[in-house]
This record gives structure tokens, sequence and C-alpha cells, in this order.
């Protein structure tokens, strides 16, 4: 049986060739503010909507987008592990089901760099609260374009090679330990995008992410996080996006 390697960094080399992308065009929006806090735009009231609007021009310049991927041969799957070629492996009930499959993992690691939460640390300490709560939110938004971004990138190299594409899968999410970011970070050069990980597994800068995604001829393509999550039948995003 194979030993699970939750919790410990993995004896192997740096995923070979990683792919650095920066050339990003980020677009917020008034909405994706308001997302990004936790706000349905439809619920929104009108000082809230005004002050979102307010910060898209400094969010924007605050931005500096950067992310970093590579595609790693998988070797075995066995219960809910999945072993690559250089030893390392992921565990979880998630990480089984989403990489279910695969002959390939394509892993990424992005950010938007320090500035905007720095910016958002300095306006809660002047009392600006209200704008550093939206800032906060564009911050969040901003993110998740980047990550979006790079899953696109993703596909559209797996289709080249007439791969299909699973779920997206981070670390942390239930299923998934975030232990496990210590595996990707020992594939992944995250410092060559300034991207660090703390003893608790957290990244820094915090609007930063990581996932995995399963590549190969049977991976589906239409399963998400959410069928898996045990919170779906109460979840308000699901229920707004249903």
């Amino acid at each position: 049986m194979h030993q699970s390697l939750v919790g410990k960094t993995p004896a192997v080399q740096p995923a070979s060739q990683p792919v650095i992308v920066t050339d990003f065009e980020i677009r917020l929006k008034v909405d994706h503010v308001l997302e990004g806090q936790g706000i349905p735009p439809s619920r929104a009231s009108a000082p809230v909507v005004a002050v979102a609007q307010a910060v898209l021009d400094e969010a924007h310049s605050l931005l500096a987008p950067a992310a970093l991927y590579s595609v790693l041969p998988v070797h075995s799957f066995e219960h809910q592990q999945v072993t690559l070629e250089n030893g390392a492996a992921f565990s979880g009930a998630l990480a089984a089901r989403a990489f279910a499959g695969a002959t390939e993992l394509a892993i990424a690691v992005c950010t938007i760099g320090p500035a905007l939460e720095e910016r958002v640390s300095a306006l809660f300490a002047e009392g600006d609260t209200l704008r550093a709560v939206a800032l906060e939110g564009a911050g969040i938004a901003a993110i998740r374009q980047v990550a979006t971004l790079v899953g696109i990138r993703i596909c559209d190299m797996a289709t080249a090679r007439g791969l299909s594409v699973g779920m997206r899968a981070n670390p942390g999410q239930e299923g998934w330990s975030i232990l496990q970011q210590r595996v990707v970070f020992g594939l992944m050069p995250a410092d060559k995008i300034g991207v660090r990980l703390t003893s608790s597994c957290l990244m820094l800068p915090a609007k930063s992410v990581s996932f995995a995604v399963g590549l190969g001829p049977e991976m589906r393509a239409d399963a998400v996080p959410c069928d898996f999550c045990s919170k779906r039948e109460r979840c308000q995003w699901r229920r707004e996006k249903a």
C-alpha cells in the first residue's frame, strides 16, 4: 500500500519547466466587487454599490497578477491517493474523486501580489472600513479571475492534445486537507511569482490560490467541487446559481 503524504513535504524535485504567466487582463466590474464581498448584486444597497464603483480604478492599479503551472504524469491511483511519477502524492476524498481516471495532473499557483491587501490593511487602520471591505472584495474577485484564466489556458492546452479536463480542486476544500499545500509547494517553485507558504499552510500574499485539475481521455468536465460538499443543500451561492 502507498504511504499517505498528507502533512509531509515529498522528497522529490520541483516540477520541471513550469509555465509562468503574467499577461493577464483583469477586468473588474461592480458586480464582481459585490460578489467578492459575499453580497448578491441584486440585494446590494445603493451606498454599498456606490463604494464598490468607487474602488474599481484603485483596485486595478494595485493588481500584479501572476501564475505558474506545470503538468505532471500520474503514476498510480489507489484508494484515496493519486501518486505522480516523481513520487509526490495527493490524498483525500475530494482529491480521489476529482483526479480519478487522470493520466496527468495540472497544478497551478496564482496570485495578485501584495499591494492590494497592504492597501486594505492601511484603510482599516485609517478607519475607512467601507472602502477597505469593498477593496477586499475586489481582490477576491481578481484572484478568482486569475485562477479562471489559468484554468482556461490549461483547458486549451489539454484540448489541443486530445485530452479532457476534470474538475478543479483546491487544497483546503472539504475532502482535501490544507496540509497538502506542502506537496503543491514541494512541486512548484512558487517563489518565482512571489508566493510562499506559511507554517500553517496559508499562502502569502493572502490573495493567492493553488489548485490542481486532472487531465485524461476519460475525465468529466461537468463535475464541480459543490457536488461533493456536505453543505451543498444549504449553500446560499449554490442556490443563487441554480
